[in-house]
């Protein structure tokens, strides 16, 4: 069966920078819905027509991914709001934030504690690849029917490239 709108392709990669360092390596297929919220438009459209076991090259600028990253999404606040033991690299879901917060942050972003202070922690808001070119070296491993089910939510359930929106046009991974 060849990639098409309305299907679901299993994928392994490898993903680099523009450098070509390893940013990812996925060895076991995940699933993601074509022609629904998975994946970004760029890879849909290198996809399109190649059947199980083609291997695909594709570049993706910041502003086709991740997006540029946005020194509007980095706060610093109190270390005091935090649970103790909050560490560097933690996540913390906007819409699930202590009270005393900045009111100006972004509810529906996932932020990630970049650095910590005695009195303050930095919060960042961009997604780890926001800014990087990627290139991503795709091997299709399956291809089938999407389900009704998959179809009316736009997914396969694998979030991994869309997940959430932190401005319009900026997707970010959790």
């Amino acid at each position: 069966m060849e990639i098409s709108e309305q299907c679901v392709v299993g994928l392994t990669w490898t993903i680099k920078d523009t450098l070509g360092d390893v940013l990812d390596v996925l060895d076991e297929p995940v699933e993601f819905l074509v022609g629904g919220d998975d994946l970004f438009d760029a890879i849909e459209a290198v996809l399109q027509g190649h059947e199980p076991g083609a291997r695909v090259q594709v570049q993706i600028e910041p502003e086709q991914g991740f997006g540029d990253f946005n020194d509007q999404l980095l706060f610093l606040e109190p270390r005091a709001l935090f649970p103790e033991g909050t560490e560097e690299g933690m996540t913390f879901d906007g819409a699930a934030l202590p009270d005393g917060v900045n009111p100006d942050i972004v509810k529906d972003a996932i932020y990630t504690v970049a650095e910590i202070y005695p009195d303050h922690l930095v919060l960042d808001g961009n997604h780890p690849l926001a800014g990087i070119a990627l290139r991503l070296d795709l091997t299709v491993r399956s291809v089938r029917e999407a389900t009704e089910e998959e179809i009316g939510r736009g997914s396969a359930g694998t979030g991994f490239f869309k997940l959430a929106s932190t401005t319009p046009g900026n997707d970010t991974l959790h």
